[in-house]
């Protein structure tokens, strides 16, 4: 989809994954690229400390109204830790499967969210290699889990353990296949401002791309497009094939994204607009 748009509908409408650097926050970046671009408004998805490194998807435009379907997705890090005392790799192994599965986290003390007790799933958790105390770890986690505290978590079984490096190498759909380090991105807009577009919008991917890979997709009938860009519900005779199963659906129309839409129980309405693309 992204080589069918002109760069202005990109420009509004797309997300860029960033490869970001130890040091600066997600915020930082976010902004960075909010004023190389000139646009009023972006966000990052998924908050990475300031020494963590790898993905960061920066939404752009009107983009960011689609960050809460984009970032809800697991995500990946590989790192490294450091235990403070000598234990053997199958206890270490033990300890770590124990993990595996649903647990109680409580947020760090220096974190944006209310410190609660709740819920995450750690999808998988493995050893990749062991260098005396430090150990080369994978995991894939649910969206919103502390992988600092996991791993502080983790060394009050085995004698204290605390994380070294760490480095995200997935969020969701986004990956380090296609991810721009600052200095390239730097490059791609100079040569945009001298009048080259093309790097810089091979760095973009279309919204509409994103999504469709997250929410499941419907198609509308066309003869109502008038009120589907309005803001109109839909009912039943507006779909073109069949309704979904699922509760949240993204609507096109021919080739058009519509919008986003959820399912209610009210008469003859099927579902309201959460997001429409106008």
């Amino acid at each position: 989809m992204s080589q069918n748009k002109t760069f202005q509908q990109l420009l509004n409408f797309s997300i860029i994954n960033i490869d970001k650097p130890t040091g600066p926050t997600s915020f930082t970046v976010s902004n960075f690229v909010r004023k190389e671009l000139g646009l009023s408004k972006t966000s990052h998805m998924g908050t990475l400390d300031p020494i963590v490194t790898g993905v960061l998807p920066v939404t752009l435009g009107r983009a960011c109204r689609l960050s809460k379907y984009l970032m809800g997705s697991d995500k990946e890090y590989v790192g490294i830790m450091r235990i403070h005392e000598e234990t053997s790799e199958k206890k270490l192994k033990e300890e770590i499967n124990k993990f595996v599965g649903k647990i109680i986290q409580l947020p760090p003390v220096r974190s944006s969210v209310k410190r609660a007790e709740r819920v995450r799933e750690i999808k998988s958790f493995e050893i990749l290699e062991i260098s005396g105390k430090d150990v080369l770890f994978k995991t894939t986690v649910q969206a919103g889990t502390y992988v600092r505290k996991l791993i502080h978590d983790l060394g009050e079984k085995i004698g204290g353990a605390h994380m070294l490096e760490l480095r995200r190498t997935r969020a969701g759909i986004f990956t380090e296949e296609k991810i721009f380090t600052l200095y390239e991105f730097e490059s791609a807009v100079k040569e945009f401002k001298e009048g080259r577009d093309s790097s810089l919008k091979s760095m973009l991917v279309s919204a509409e791309e994103a999504i469709c890979k997250i929410l499941p997709k419907v198609n509308l009938k066309s003869k109502n497009l008038k009120n589907y860009l309005t803001g109109k519900p839909l009912f039943v005779n507006d779909f073109l094939l069949k309704i979904p199963e699922e509760e949240t659906f993204i609507a096109f129309s021919d080739d058009l994204f519509v919008g986003v839409y959820h399912k209610v129980v009210e008469g003859e309405i099927l579902a309201r607009p959460e997001f429409i693309y106008n």
